[in-house]
């Protein structure tokens, strides 16, 4: 049976696989959102495996699926699955209609996809494992962790940077004059306010998480502001008011390609690292509860699963180069 390999190297010497129809072209979409989920089981995994191996045309979208989400990072990281786990869930619907759609218009129809106005795209987005560092007009900058996109809107009054997924660092800038812009990044649970700060902001799910390096930020939810200085974190949601907290000194991190882990379960490591990957990073339940600690070069996250077993009684176990799985060492499972 196949299981995959170099998704590129089964696209054949014209770079295409053949058409895929639309209802097998849907079933590929479930197939990757549902192995996408840290509920995923060997089961599921074994029964897409099956519908894999039952009809070529099969294993032809699956390829496809992945390397649509590769492109695009249309399936979130597994921290940010839970609102996309629901079925009735709106996003839930939005993402497998628009990864069936892809998986069935090709690489010709992508290019189309991605210039056109649609709602997944805009004005700045990185894909899964790029870093991408934007200069704004007023002196200001961003820098798009994996996966992320953010619209920014500049005018008379406003300087407006909404984050629409992902993870962003934001260097906000003071103007000058007698009515300087606020500078403000909007999130699903609420407004940032900034004037001369340095902070993250990170999109997970129903939730946002603010940290902040240098200066001061004001979030702003359903009418009351809670400050935050340096040092210092809150939490945005829709069910409870931000409280400030010490914040974690590695928040940031990122911005310099590590990833610090401290005593960190190893669910919750991998669940982290798989959000610079391509495809899908499982953990086995079996050792989930594992404890890892210390600084990973996010720039070659193979290296960094092939160092696992040194540390920890584990193996990793490579179905494809986008299908990874953390589980026990042979013989102790």
């Amino acid at each position: 049976m196949h299981h995959g390999g170099d998704v590129s190297a089964a696209w054949g010497v014209a770079g295409e696989l053949p058409a895929v129809e639309r209802k097998v072209a849907r079933e590929a979409a479930r197939w990757l959102l549902r192995l996408s989920s840290d509920r995923a089981t060997d089961a599921d995994i074994h029964a897409c495996e099956q519908w894999r191996a039952s009809r070529a045309e099969h294993e032809h979208a699956w390829q496809r699926a992945q390397r649509v989400n590769q492109r695009f990072g249309l399936i979130p990281s597994a921290l940010g699955m839970a609102t996309l786990n629901r079925p009735e869930s709106g996003d839930r619907r939005r993402a497998l209609k628009t990864l069936a759609a892809l998986i069935v218009a090709g690489p010709v129809g992508w290019a189309a996809w991605r210039a056109s106005p649609r709602e997944w795209t805009a004005d700045y987005r990185s894909a899964t494992g790029e870093q991408r560092q934007v200069a704004l007009a007023d002196g200001s900058s961003l820098r798009l962790n994996t996966a992320s996109a953010v619209d920014v809107l500049f005018d008379a009054k406003l300087r407006l940077v909404r984050l629409r997924a992902g993870e962003i660092a934001v260097h906000a800038v003071a103007e000058g004059g007698a009515h300087p812009r606020p500078f403000v990044v909007r999130t699903r649970q609420g407004d940032i306010d900034a004037q001369a700060a340095r902070f993250c902001v990170r999109q997970d799910g129903q939730a946002c998480r603010v940290s902040v390096q240098e200066g001061q930020v004001s979030l702003r939810r359903r009418g009351a502001a809670v400050a935050l200085a340096a040092g210092e974190q809150a939490l945005l949601t829709d069910d409870a008011p931000p409280l400030a907290e010490p914040a974690d000194p590695h928040a940031a991190d990122w911005t310099r390609g590590v990833l610090h882990a401290s005593a960190l379960r190893l669910d919750a490591f991998a669940a982290e690292l798989g959000r610079y990957r391509a495809g899908i990073l499982r953990c086995d339940p079996a050792v989930a509860g594992l404890r890892i600690s210390g600084a990973f070069q996010l720039q070659d996250t193979d290296a960094v699963l092939a160092a696992l077993p040194s540390t920890l009684p584990v193996r990793v176990r490579y179905r494809s180069a986008y299908w990874v799985t953390i589980a026990p060492r042979e013989g102790q499972a």
